[in-house]
């Protein structure tokens, strides 16, 4: 799962809307988003339907041009303040839900029309830069104070007879923390005894269970776009649109133009009257031509392939076809170290339990259980197991 998170207003909802359509409360009042929205976005890999000359008929997702939009979880979080970790605004409420997330969206006014804490100010008047900082801060501290008062218990544990390793893993295993992170920190950082200031240790712990990809969102205003070329040269952010996806999107799925998100352009092709031409060509002319994209796409594409390292996988039998005659139905998002074995428990405990080997489907090689798997590899498994 994926989290956008952001200070209030700075386009969190707006964004959430683009990526899955989903209805939700857009506000430029502070805190519009209370309770976390959990919606499905998609992500594009190649389709792989031509290659073996037959139209996939998916089971979940979609099928766009070239592409197959795979569905990812993501959610929305209440907005993020200074002093957040301490209590301030919705803090605790927002990092508890954070929790859920592999991964973190930062959604940045970089238009700098408002300030720290969402409200409206002068267009350009605050320093987007800001913003960057204070969330990985925030977070930081998040850690932190997780790791201080747990101080007592880490001491119980290690008294008992555990490990460092393994008392870490008990107190941050809801932050993702495992064996190999906490294996990791123990050996940069020492016994958790020595520890003086544990700030650079959560420090160490957010990085590795919370990734940030930066949203340079509202790009397309003019203090966005000065805002977005300075700092693109300390960050890798990417710039976006949300406002300028949603419409298109809208646009799509009221059939006045052909588009698929993540494209450079679109195509009309039903009846417009002059304002939403306007519209429509003001998008093509400052969101499109310039960027490539409303960004809304690259951002989640960044997220899950090249920062979380996932990888694309088709079940595909010797016919291509399952059971109820549809023909390859699912394409399934694995880690990047992802076996043969992973993919079968992915389908079905039972399928893994019995599993004997898998064959490539293109290679017809056979496949040992162990054998980790590559980004849209088709894969045919054969399994003991009862059908």
């Amino acid at each position: 799962m994926l989290g956008l998170v952001g200070k209030p207003s700075s386009g969190k909802s707006t964004f959430f809307a683009a990526a899955t359509l989903a209805t939700v409360d857009i506000n430029s009042r502070p805190f519009t988003t209370i309770e976390p929205n959990v919606g499905t976005a998609y992500v594009r890999v190649k389709e792989i339907g031509p290659e073996f000359n037959v139209k996939a008929t998916p089971r979940t997702g979609y099928i766009a041009g070239e592409w197959r939009f795979v569905p990812v979880k993501l959610i929305d979080v209440a907005g993020l303040i200074p002093g957040a970790h301490e209590g301030r605004g919705l803090g605790n409420q927002f990092l508890n839900d954070l929790n859920q997330a592999e991964a973190l969206i930062h959604i940045v006014d970089i238009s700098g029309s408002t300030d720290e804490e969402g409200n409206a100010t002068a267009p350009g008047e605050h320093d987007p830069e800001r913003d960057i900082a204070f969330l990985e801060d925030e977070l930081d501290y998040w850690y932190k104070g997780v790791i201080e008062r747990n101080k007592e218990k880490m001491v119980r544990l290690k008294r008992s007879g555990s490990k460092d390793e393994e008392v870490l893993v008990e107190i941050m295993s809801s932050f993702r923390v495992n064996e190999d992170i906490a294996e990791e920190a123990i050996s940069k950082f020492g016994p958790i005894a020595s520890w003086q200031d544990t700030l650079e240790v959560a420090k160490f712990l957010r990085q590795k269970t919370k990734a940030i990809v930066i949203a340079a969102n509202k790009v397309d205003t003019p203090f966005g776009k000065k805002h977005y070329e300075r700092l693109k040269e300390k960050y890798d952010v990417i710039p976006v649109s949300a406002v300028a996806e949603l419409v298109l999107k809208k646009a799509a799925k009221a059939g006045v133009i052909s588009y698929i998100p993540g494209s450079s352009d679109f195509e009309v092709i039903g009846d417009i009257n002059a304002e939403q031409e306007r519209a429509l060509e003001g998008i093509r002319e400052n969101v499109l031509k310039p960027f490539g994209s409303t960004g809304v796409q690259k951002v989640l594409e960044h997220a899950v392939f090249d920062i979380l390292g996932y990888k694309a996988i088709y079940p595909a039998g010797s016919k291509l076809v399952d059971s109820k005659g549809r023909i390859l139905p699912d394409c399934f998002l694995l880690p990047k170290d992802a076996t043969v074995y992973d993919f079968a428990m992915k389908i079905h405990s039972d399928i893994a339990n019995h599993l004997l080997y898998g064959i490539d489907v293109r290679s017809k090689m056979r496949l040992a259980k162990d054998h980790v798997l590559k980004h849209l590899d088709a894969i045919e498994l054969v399994s003991a197991a009862k059908k």
